[in-house]
């Protein structure tokens, strides 16, 4: 998705970032336990970022059904709250370095590229004038 298209309709991007973080809460909460060693972070740890990823789809999905004008604060807002989850999830990834596997270090890699994306467009829409 282009900028140009998000900024003529950037309600889009929260609609975007609620179905991303939906995605995410889903393989972290689901697919990945299930595989067990697989990826090489701990159950725990997942459900974790899970319930978190879940929390932001709440929060994207009441902007984007909710919110009618005035929405540059909060995908300021989301922004900011998706910056803090890389972080974290870099924070975890040294933590776990040690166990995570090759599928585990390009899940999360791939993870904190598309995010990284989001962000930019978010907070690029958000200081338009």
């Amino acid at each position: 998705m282009e900028f140009y298209k998000l900024k003529a309709n950037p309600k889009r991007l929260f609609l975007l970032d609620g179905s991303g973080a939906l995605v995410s809460a889903f393989f972290l909460g689901l697919v990945l336990p299930s595989f067990g060693p697989l990826c090489g972070m701990p159950k725990n740890v997942l459900y974790l970022l899970s319930v978190i990823a879940c929390i932001f789809a709440l929060y994207s999905f009441a902007c984007y059904f909710f919110l009618r004008r005035n929405r540059k604060p909060f995908l300021r807002g989301i922004a900011l709250a998706n910056l803090s989850y890389c972080f974290l999830t870099i924070a975890l990834l040294c933590r776990y370095s040690q166990s995570l596997t090759i599928f585990g270090w390009t899940y999360f890699g791939l993870e904190l590229f598309i995010i990284g994306i989001l962000i930019r467009f978010e907070l690029k829409y958000a200081s338009v004038r």
